[in-house]
């Protein structure tokens, strides 16, 4: 009732500033809708005023009034005289917006700048004001003759963030990549990009792939990959193979303190391939076998008799693949007496026949196992694990 008494004394008077209701206690809280800004965010400014309310019937404004003025600054610019406007008659709540401009800088590492910092605008929108990467924004609203009230908040760059949608996939699977980077929303208004770069262990020149801003003023970006088994990397295809390392670097070139402007970090995420059929079916291996140094089997071997362990193999996949066979040899105590190993590559459906030697120095019985992994650095097995038993004469 008292604010709209006063509403009705100030509209017959004329005289609204000079009849505030309370310059002790002046009734106008300002809000922004976030408490940390980026350096080119959209801001948006809320100002709750029943007492300038002037007419219940219309749209009323605030901050233009060259007595009562809203001016809205940064460390280094502002924008004077900056209107609000009533969200619906007689609500006593005024809105309006600015775009934060930032300053000139070069986000992606090509020599230009990406940014067109300006300020400029009368508001309710329409504004830009431009920012510096650690600043403060400031409203300042003349409620009343000798009365300001005031509200500021932070603007700070960020650290930005990159992830896999999953932490593992299989070789058919499409691949999600997303950046969460707030500095890189550059145009609130519209959807922005940024590029990724992307290797696996069977490519570790990789790609470089464009994120899309998923929404308007989001800062978050995602992009799709998928793999190949059989071709070269293109576009956004990256060549993968079963147990590869996929890693994804963000190079981020808007970073808060104690780093410089001009530092740039390269952020990192990594995702596993696994399998689309279990590890040990992805190679084939025939039952091992004895022969000498023609070729021939010996179904009864002697000792300090010079044999070939001879054990074939076969790619199951449609791709090349990379392994290491290895050869054991125990006695009946379970001691290893003798250890060897191949390294080579299938082609798709290739079959492949090693031969690693072996001379038992003592008769008795002996254990052969036949084991086929990537590599002797990854120990994933790609074929199950045959094992014959003989003995020496």
């Amino acid at each position: 009732m008292l604010l709209a008494l006063l509403a009705i004394s100030l509209l017959i008077t004329g005289a609204f500033a000079e009849q505030a209701p309370d310059y002790y206690k002046p009734y106008a809280p300002i809000y922004f809708d976030k408490q940390v800004y980026s350096w080119t965010d959209k801001v948006r400014i809320t100002i709750v005023s029943p007492a300038w309310d002037e007419d219940e019937h219309a749209i009323n404004s605030i901050g233009d009034d060259p007595d009562h003025p809203i001016k809205i600054s940064t460390s280094s610019h502002s924008l004077n005289r900056y209107e609000l406007t009533e969200t619906s008659p007689n609500s006593g709540i005024f809105t309006g917006e600015i775009i934060l401009s930032g300053f000139a800088h070069d986000v992606d590492g090509d020599g230009q700048d990406d940014t067109t910092p300006r300020t400029t605008g009368s508001g309710p929108t329409g504004g830009f004001l431009e920012a510096k990467r650690d600043d403060g924004l400031t409203l300042s609203f003349e409620f009343a003759d000798g009365v300001v009230l005031t509200k500021s908040v932070s603007i700070s760059w960020n650290v930005g963030q990159v992830e896999f949608d999953n932490s593992n996939y299989l070789e058919s699977d499409q691949i999600i990549i997303r950046v969460i980077d707030p500095d890189m929303n550059l145009n609130p208004e519209t959807l922005d990009d940024l590029t990724i770069d992307v290797s696996s262990n069977s490519d570790s020149a990789g790609i470089e792939i464009v994120a899309t801003e998923t929404e308007e003023e989001s800062g978050v970006f995602e992009a799709t990959i998928i793999l190949t088994q059989s071709d070269d990397s293109s576009g956004n295809r990256l060549r993968a193979l079963s147990g590869d390392t996929l890693t994804a670097i963000y190079h981020d070139r808007t970073l808060p303190e104690p780093y410089s402007i001009q530092d740039e970090l390269g952020v990192i995420a990594k995702s596993v391939v696994d399998l689309d059929s279990p590890s040990m079916q992805r190679i084939a291996i025939d039952q091992i076998y004895l022969a000498d140094s023609q070729g021939q089997k010996i179904p009864y071997p002697n000792q300090n008799q010079q044999l070939q362990i001879i054990t074939k193999i076969q790619n199951l996949q449609s791709y090349r693949q990379d392994f290491t066979n290895i050869i054991q040899v125990t006695d009946s105590y379970n001691s290893i007496v003798s250890l060897s190993w191949i390294a080579g590559s299938l082609e798709e459906g290739q079959q492949f026949e090693i031969s690693q030697s072996w001379t038992p120095k003592h008769s008795g019985d002996y254990t052969i196992e036949a084991f086929v992994w990537k590599s002797l650095e990854n120990a994933a097995p790609l074929a199950q694990t045959q094992v014959q038993n003989i003995t020496v004469q």
